[in-house]
C-alpha cells in the first residue's frame, strides 16, 4: 500500500490521506458482513434501525463489523456472519455460504463487505441487536418484497442496496 497519512482518529473511524485522496478506514477492521436469511416459509428476514449518518431508519440486510469488539477478534468472516445474524434476528443458521466480495464505497472507504447466505435456520429468540442497538426485525414474504420496500420508502425510510445485491447472487426458494 501506498504511504498514507492519519488525518484524524477516534476509537471507531480514521480520517486518512494517500496522496491527494481523503477516505475513511476503521481503526480495527476493513471488513464487514451481510446475510441473506429466508425463512422456510419463503420470508426474507430484513433488519430496520435509526442510522445517524444519514439521520433517517433504514431497512438493511443484517449487518456487522468484522473484528470491532475484543472478544469477537479472531472470528472467521463466516463466523461473524452467523453471529451477527443470531444477535440482531434472533435466527441460528445452520449453513452459512458465501456470496461475494465487494467495496461498500470504493471513493470513501477502504471498507470490504463480504455477503453471505444463511440456510437451515432456527429461530431462537425475538432478535433486536445488542447493548444500545435498537433493531427492528422484519419479516417479509418475497412475493410482496418489492411493494412493501415501496411503502416503506414512501414512508420516509431509506432501502439500503445490498438487500437487493444479496437478492440476485443468492439460491432462492421457488414462491
Amino acid at each position: 500500500m501506498n504511504d498514507h497519512e492519519t488525518l484524524f482518529e477516534t476509537r471507531w473511524l480514521r480520517l486518512e490521506r494517500i496522496g491527494h485522496w481523503d477516505y475513511v478506514r476503521r481503526p480495527h477492521s476493513n471488513s464487514c458482513v451481510g446475510i441473506l436469511a429466508v425463512t422456510p416459509d419463503h420470508e426474507i428476514i430484513l433488519v430496520e434501525q435509526f442510522r445517524i449518518p444519514v439521520q433517517a431508519r433504514v431497512i438493511e440486510i443484517p449487518a456487522g463489523i468484522v473484528g470491532d469488539e475484543d472478544e469477537h477478534c479472531g472470528e472467521s468472516l463466516a463466523e461473524t456472519a452467523a453471529r451477527e445474524l443470531l444477535e440482531e434476528t434472533g435466527y441460528r443458521a445452520g449453513t452459512m455460504r458465501h456470496l461475494l466480495d465487494t467495496p461498500t464505497s470504493a471513493g470513501m472507504t477502504s471498507e470490504i463487505i463480504h455477503l453471505f447466505q444463511a440456510s437451515d435456520l432456527t429461530r431462537e429468540h425475538p432478535g433486536g441487536g445488542v447493548g444500545a442497538e435498537e433493531i427492528t426485525v422484519h419479516h417479509v414474504p418475497l412475493a410482496d418484497l418489492r411493494a412493501w420496500l415501496g411503502r416503506q420508502q414512501e414512508a420516509g425510510r431509506l432501502i439500503d442496496f445490498k438487500i437487493h445485491a444479496a437478492l440476485g447472487l443468492g439460491d432462492l426458494p421457488d414462491f
